[in-house]
């Protein structure tokens, strides 16, 4: 067994949708188009696979007034975003050079 993680980055998009009226949630803010994205930019940078890159939806990850969000392991960093700009600056900053996108980290 190894120490080593499976993925190399394991990236969670939340995509949980509340009833109208609840608290806000991630799925009225993009979160599902952001996510398609994702795993549609890291398949053409051909970083999908085991030892790489794995995008994944999630449920409610309870950051819910901070959201949308995505989390990635195993360095457990957060992040918000607004659109597919911001989802390929962690792409290319995070994912790719290794350095963290501070502007939107949370």
């Amino acid at each position: 067994m190894s120490d080593k993680p499976f993925y190399e980055h394991h990236v969670f998009f939340c995509l949980n949708q509340r009833k109208p009226g609840e608290r806000t949630c991630c799925a009225d803010k993009g979160a599902q188009a952001a996510q398609e994205h994702a795993k549609k930019r890291i398949k053409q940078l051909g970083l999908a696979g085991e030892g790489k890159v794995r995008i994944n939806k999630a449920g409610c990850l309870e950051r819910c007034e901070e959201g949308p969000v995505v989390v990635i392991y195993p360095q457990g960093t957060w992040y918000t975003f607004v659109d597919n700009e911001d989802i390929d600056e962690i792409i290319d900053t995070h994912i790719v050079g290794g350095k963290i996108v501070d502007r939107l980290k949370i």
